[in-house]
């Protein structure tokens, strides 16, 4: 029996404006301090409001940021700020088939048909700057777990990769469906990869069209724990459970894994450079298959809708 958790909601701030702001628009983001073997910082995201899409829109990565400047300021008591972090991180998506299909692929064709390339690269550079920070801010205190119950696809991926630990049901599926119409993943692929495959067979994953299964990645040292459909939390809490018996000697080892091969925003600043100029030239033929993934995606909502009902 997995203890009770003790909810905690933190307050974050308005996020800074959409560019495709909406009536409707409401937070995606929740979270809660979970007692469990140790104390966990719970980070639940949502769809869009509009789409429909479990994808990383301009609002949503504001608030993620958000969270993270809230996260280190999380009273727990006296102490130094190291007390102020809780042990353990756990990244989870509401969505029943999705962790996440990626960026926001509507905004992007929009910013490439407007040829407005400072204002993706400026969101791309909020992607980026979200991605560092998880994936090396709270290093020092904090193991991070991202729990996987469905697709991650894309930037999803990338989020995933920046965790400390990877939690996958059987069900979920991996890949990068950027190279199908002519780009690349613009944050951390390369490098979040790189340290647990190797720069060549991240450079194949990246660019094979491949979608991966959760043991496929687990033989591959990319996932850390494969359970059984409908068990990801109680997985996480086991992982917790024995991670936090031996957590300083973990936390230590963990910090000399990123010592020994850290996260270089200088490089994740030249992949976004890249990224926008090649998304600027991309050809009539790759950008009408941008738009048959979008409508690919919204059908797949649409679907899923229609089953629930």
């Amino acid at each position: 029996m997995s203890a009770m958790p003790l909810i905690t909601t933190i307050q974050t701030n308005q996020a800074p404006q959409d560019p495709h702001p909406h009536p409707r628009f409401a937070r995606r983001v929740m979270t809660e301090l979970r007692a469990l073997s140790s104390d966990a910082l719970w980070v639940t995201f949502g769809p869009d409001n509009e789409s429909g899409l479990q994808n990383f829109t301009w609002s949503l990565v504001a608030e993620f940021q958000s969270v993270m400047e809230t996260a280190t300021r999380v009273p727990r008591g006296q102490g130094s700020a190291i007390s102020s972090v809780a042990p353990y991180t756990v990244l989870q998506s509401s969505h029943p088939d999705y962790f996440s299909v990626g960026g926001d692929l509507s905004f992007f064709r929009a910013c490439i048909e407007a040829r407005d390339a400072r204002r993706l690269r400026e969101y791309s550079m909020k992607c980026l700057n979200l991605m560092y920070d998880w994936a090396s801010r709270l290093k020092e205190y904090n193991t991070s777990i991202a729990l996987i119950q469905g697709r991650a696809l894309g930037g999803g991926f990338e989020m995933a990769l920046s965790n400390d630990y990877i939690i996958a049901e059987e069900r979920s599926s991996f890949g990068f469906p950027e190279i199908m119409f002519g780009l690349f993943p613009c944050t951390g692929a390369m490098g979040l990869l790189t340290n647990r495959v190797g720069a060549r067979q991240a450079e194949r994953m990246m660019t094979n069209k491949q979608v991966y299964s959760a043991r496929e990645l687990y033989d591959m040292g990319i996932v850390d724990v494969v359970c059984a459909d409908g068990e990801g939390e109680i997985a996480v809490e086991r992982f917790i459970a024995d991670h936090s018996k031996r957590q300083k000697a973990m936390l230590k080892v963990q910090k000399s894994r990123y010592r020994h091969a850290p996260l270089s925003f200088e490089e994740g600043v030249v992949v976004v450079d890249d990224w926008v100029e090649t998304a600027m030239n991309l050809s009539d033929e790759e950008l009408r298959n941008m738009e048959m993934l979008v409508k690919l995606q919204r059908n797949g909502v649409r679907t899923a809708h229609h089953q629930a009902a």
